[in-house]
């Protein structure tokens, strides 16, 4: 694959910074269920996990990131859903 733009992934990244922030991504945290393995975590071991990833030219939206628990997130790395 090619990867995306420096510049897109900093875009992206701040996005995600303030989508963290807010309410919606709170009441996911909360509710504590992983995306991918579909077990319940407290919500500091969990993290945020963007299906298309961003090297790849995803973006920082409620379409593409889910709540994933660290594992899963760092299983996937950079490639599409397992």
């Amino acid at each position: 694959f090619i990867p995306a733009d420096p510049a897109h992934i900093k875009r992206e990244r701040a996005k995600a910074r303030e989508l963290r922030q807010s309410q919606w991504w709170k009441r996911k945290l909360n509710e504590g269920v992983c995306y991918h393995c579909g077990e319940k975590f407290p919500p500091k071991l969990l993290t945020m996990d963007h299906l298309i990833p961003l090297v790849r030219g995803g973006h920082s939206d409620k379409g593409n990131v889910v709540v994933a628990c660290k594992d899963c997130n760092s299983k996937k790395g950079h490639s599409a859903p397992f």
